[in-house]
């Protein structure tokens, strides 16, 4: 991987590019029709990301021993675990303009899953990988080259903000070989 030179290396993928004003729109308005469908989406996902990366698992106590996606699916923490995930997304969207706002929710995030879950950062590039996988299948017609675009700098900046809150507590595995 490219590394960029600054202050401390940091590697071209963590960046998150600018988001124009154009694509802001274009994510908010693909996001109000998977909104509609937040938390059957947000099982898809979930179900998707645990069958991609089972060792994510882990991390979650009620399921972890799962493995049948049918089971997955009609799991109740797994259908709450959903709707806070989509819940913190659909709160980045709808506050896209307002930089401070997505800082601090994520940074929120980020905090929670180093320090009281101790989720590896990585699972964040992994989750919003799935994330875009399943709103691009689930919302085809939606999901334009032009929408496309933007949610992939929407997914660098979600992981951005996440990983910088590790980084700020002083995760003691960040950075990790993973990364």
């Amino acid at each position: 991987m490219e590394k960029v030179q600054g202050e401390m290396e940091i590697e071209r993928w963590e960046r998150s590019e600018e988001i124009s004003d154009a694509e802001k729109k274009v994510i908010q308005e693909t996001w109000s029709r998977v909104y509609a469908n937040c938390e059957d989406v947000g099982v898809s996902i979930l179900i998707r990301f645990f069958v991609n990366f089972p060792s994510a698992k882990q991390y979650f106590s009620q399921f972890k021993h799962m493995e049948d996606p049918l089971e997955m699916e009609r799991s109740l923490q797994l259908r709450k675990h959903a709707r806070r995930v989509m819940g913190a997304i659909n709160t980045v969207v709808e506050n896209i303009n307002d930089s401070e706002k997505v800082s601090s929710v994520l940074a929120l995030v980020g905090k929670a899953h180093a320090l009281k879950h101790k989720v590896e950062p990585i699972y964040f590039k992994k989750l919003t990988g799935v994330m875009l996988e399943v709103i691009a299948e689930e919302f085809a017609n939606d999901f334009t080259p032009e929408a496309h675009g933007a949610w992939t700098k929407m997914k660098a900046l979600i992981y951005t903000h996440v990983t910088a809150a590790y980084k700020e507590v002083g995760w003691a595995q960040y950075p990790t070989a993973t990364l």
